[in-house]
């Protein structure tokens, strides 16, 4: 297949305004072995005709794209769980890759899983287990399942876990499972914590999370044992908290400084450096309350840069400390917001894009809700930087002729965005599908005519 014809294809699969007899069309393709484009397999309410070609293809790889896809519904996704490769159902038990934090992935049904827990291939259960997408009630319905892994994977559903189910994985007869719920328990029960501290494979973490007697945190201070570990420990006497907080290990400082029950006083008392890329993610007591208004609050209000870069992940901030994130002079800060809240202010967004660019900065533009369009050609048509030349086609006003303009612009990226835009004169439209840098965009406009769009299955070698 030509090289810009299979871009092309690519484009025609992803377009929404593909008919359904073309979509079944190109969904029965299976030219030189191949399989039909990933965008076709994995588009957005497909029709049940469509559905029972992706479900029967010979190809397994096609059912393995449709196995992953985060656009179709868990139910239709579900209908593979007797499929007969072990690598599809391996495929739908892990489920869809997810890149874009906002996306969340519906779970499968509990009684899909349980099927896919007791399948025969052992490929297939690992993928159950290691899976980011599965139900709390059915991770807690593992926990006196005959697997030990699955009993091991139930403990991270401890808070809702039946007294005498905890009791049971705490004397279960895996020493792997044993541990995981000792190092649940252990946050409330120092005793556990003291018999976990003498084994190295769980005394970093017991040492982090765990309820601490004072005789056992005093000695791991003295000892130096894990201290970075320990100076996050919420129950760490708050004497020995003061002596790490002076401690000779700048890490160790950091760690203390952004612990929860100090007030911003004492916290930026402390001595510490935070690494100009950091993001926060170890600010744990903020990111278990990214949806607490009073968590978020005091975070956000803090002089302390991870504890607000840590805030600016939560897409639930009220419109004040949003505001109040927005004027702080901080990139990280800057560049979480536009990640995560819906409602970032304009003015931010556009900074993130010039100081970012490539393929981050079109991803934000395409997919944020508040990313401007209005007076975006006016400004930017004329630009130096093709960067900001393409977003002028994101502006409802661009005229046909503007846009049939960019289609020629030096950027391969301003060109390629007029190519999908559907106010492209059609004659150019017909032009650039010929293109190869442009094919692929140009199939995905959705003004492209059925009559183009099949043509293009025909050049690919699609049959009809």
């Amino acid at each position: 297949m030509v090289a810009f014809h299979a871009s092309a294809l690519d484009g025609v699969a992803r377009n929404p305004s593909l008919p359904t007899p073309l979509l079944l069309r190109l969904l029965a393709f299976e030219g030189d072995g191949d399989r039909p484009p990933r965008d076709a397999l994995q588009r957005a309410g497909l029709p049940e005709p469509a559905v029972v070609a992706i479900l029967t293809h010979p190809n397994p790889g096609a059912r393995i794209d449709f196995a992953m896809s985060a656009r179709a519904e868990p139910a239709q996704r579900a209908r593979l769980a007797d499929d007969p490769s072990p690598k599809v159902r391996a495929a739908l038990a892990y489920g869809p890759e997810v890149y874009d934090p906002r996306t969340k992935v519906a779970p499968l049904p509990d009684a899909v899983c349980v099927r896919l827990l007791d399948d025969p291939a052992p490929s297939v259960r690992t993928a159950l287990l290691d899976s980011p997408h599965l139900a709390r009630s059915f991770v807690a319905s593992m926990a006196t399942h005959h697997s030990s892994a699955a009993r091991r994977k139930a403990v991270r559903a401890w808070e809702i876990l039946p007294p005498g189910e905890r009791s049971a994985l705490l004397a279960d007869p895996e020493p792997e499972v044993r541990r995981a719920a000792a190092l649940w328990e252990c946050r409330r029960d120092a005793h556990v914590t003291a018999g976990l501290l003498r084994d190295p494979k769980s005394a970093a973490e017991a040492l982090r999370r765990g309820l601490l007697f004072r005789a056992d945190a005093k000695r791991c201070v003295a000892e130096r044992t894990h201290l970075l570990a320990l100076a996050e420990n919420p129950s760490l006497p708050a004497d020995l908290v003061e002596r790490l907080a002076a401690d000779p290990d700048e890490a160790v400082r950091l760690a203390v400084s952004i612990r929860p029950e100090l007030d911003e006083t004492r916290r930026m008392a402390i001595d510490f450096t935070a690494g100009d890329f950091d993001r926060g993610d170890g600010v744990q007591w903020v990111r278990d309350g990214l949806a607490d208004p009073e968590v978020l609050r005091r975070a956000a209000v803090s002089a302390h840069p991870l504890l607000r870069r840590a805030a600016a992940r939560s897409p639930h901030l009220p419109p004040d400390l949003l505001r109040l994130l927005a004027r702080v002079e901080d990139p990280v800060v800057e560049n979480l917001l536009g990640i995560h809240h819906p409602d970032t202010p304009e003015e931010v967004l556009m900074r993130v894009f010039a100081r970012l660019g490539g393929t981050f900065s079109a991803w934000m533009a395409e997919t944020h809700p508040r990313f401007p369009r209005e007076g975006l050609a006016a400004r930017y048509a004329d630009h130096p930087d093709g960067n900001y030349r393409r977003l002028a086609v994101r502006d409802p006003a661009a005229t046909p002729a503007l846009i049939e303009r960019l289609s020629h612009d030096r950027e391969v990226w301003t060109r390629q965005a007029a190519a999908g835009d559907p106010r492209l004169p059609l004659h150019r439209l017909r032009e650039v599908l010929h293109v190869p840098e442009l094919a692929s965009s140009a199939g995905a406009n959705p003004a492209l005519p059925e009559d183009e769009m099949a043509a293009v299955l025909d050049r690919a070698g699609v049959p009809a």
